[in-house]
């Protein structure tokens, strides 16, 4: 199965998990730039699940539209678990959805440090249900040039979210 196979099918699951637990999806991506957002709404139907997405590329739009604390952005890096967790919870706050996923990485080629190498994405699941919050966050070194990078990080943001729906059925 190809990559955008891959991501074709994890969509379609995500779509028909949310619709059956009448559950909406928001996206903030940075390094993605909108590939997740894109994907979902590959598959017919999404408008029933999918709210909107956010792309975020600069601190100023973190912090404008989702609420990414600026101490954040200086403390840890725009490519960050806590930037990741932020961005994840603003899209919740700015949208009418119950699931989000926030993205940020370096898909290079350039940008990135000895600290923060070309392939690093943070990532970051939030699930509001019933006035409970749960997060998730993880951080990848994903390998290839910027295109794989950031089809991989599309295929991970998706899998993590059809993930959190099956570990919080419950709510």
């Amino acid at each position: 199965m190809t990559a955008a196979e891959r991501i074709v099918e994890l969509a379609e699951m995500l779509g028909g998990r949310l619709r059956a637990r009448r559950m909406w999806l928001a996206t903030a991506e940075s390094c993605t730039a909108g590939g997740v957002a894109y994907a979902v709404t590959q598959v017919a139907g999404s408008s029933r699940w999918f709210d909107r997405g956010f792309v975020t590329y600069s601190n100023a739009a973190k912090r404008q539209q989702l609420g990414v604390n600026s101490a954040d952005l200086r403390l840890h890096g725009a490519v960050s678990e806590p930037v990741a967790r932020a961005m994840a919870r603003g899209a919740l706050g700015a949208s009418d959805a119950q699931i989000a996923v926030g993205i940020t990485g370096i898909a290079g080629p350039g940008g990135g440090s000895a600290d923060k190498p070309v392939g690093l994405v943070c990532f970051s699941w939030a699930l509001r249900r019933a006035g409970e919050l749960r997060l998730r966050t993880e951080t990848r070194h994903l390998g290839g040039d910027r295109a794989a990078v950031r089809t991989q990080a599309i295929i991970v943001a998706l899998e993590g979210l059809l993930q959190m729906l099956a570990e919080n059925a419950d709510v």
